[in-house]
């Protein structure tokens, strides 16, 4: 049972620039946009992944942490791809396309696998910061939010970048009790490094490399 950490903000927020710590052999990046990364660093990643992609590259993972860049890009592509289509089907396949892939991460992904969406938000019209979404299926039927016990929420002043672990009320930002100060540091690898320790998760060779 993988483990999903949503990561939200507005673009230029630092959610892609909180990768800049890990080294290439750490983590791998499903890059939905194509998008140039916002550092020098090299890090592997793949251009145009879709929804097939992401599922083929997670069901053998060969790191035990992955992103998902820009996440909301997979409602955005799938809705223009069915742009034509009339009638609320395609709004649901829509949603069960995006509510399917969070199941896959906790389902059948190793237990010491973490899978870090890093989606845009949107603001209701009663001043809540959300995560983006298309259609009203996933807001009213199901809260994406929901879906993660880690929902970090990006935050800057232009100068410096910080993650919210906690809800001030105005954000959907959470995470487990005394698993991290209210603000910390944008460091994806430093977060990875406090979920790992919270939950004692020991990674674990992958077979192949325990038959070398």
């Amino acid at each position: 049972m993988g483990i999903p950490v949503l990561i939200l903000g507005e673009s230029g927020s630092g959610k892609s620039a909180s990768l800049r710590n890990f080294s290439p052999d750490e983590i791998g990046i499903f890059n939905v946009a194509s998008k140039p990364l916002p550092f020098r660093k090299k890090l592997p990643k793949l251009d145009g992944a879709t929804y097939k992609l992401i599922e083929k590259g997670l069901s053998e993972p060969k790191l035990k942490r992955y992103a998902i860049d820009d996440s909301q890009y997979l409602l955005c592509f799938d809705m223009f791809g069915k742009a034509k289509e009339t009638g609320y089907q395609k709004f649901t396949d829509m949603a069960l396309n995006f509510y399917n892939l969070i199941q896959f991460v906790i389902n059948r992904t190793p237990p010491d696998v973490i899978v870090y969406f890093l989606h845009h938000t949107e603001t209701t019209t009663e001043g809540k910061i959300k995560a983006k979404t298309i259609g009203k299926m996933l807001d009213e039927k199901l809260t994406v939010e929901g879906l993660f016990s880690i929902v970090l929420f990006c935050t800057t002043d232009g100068i410096s970048h910080e993650f919210i672990t906690q809800s001030d009320g105005c954000t959907t930002a959470k995470s487990p009790m005394d698993m991290f100060q209210k603000e910390i540091d944008n460091d994806l690898k430093l977060v990875d490094d406090t979920i790992r320790n919270y939950y004692e998760i020991t990674e674990k060779e992958n077979e192949s490399n325990e038959k070398d």
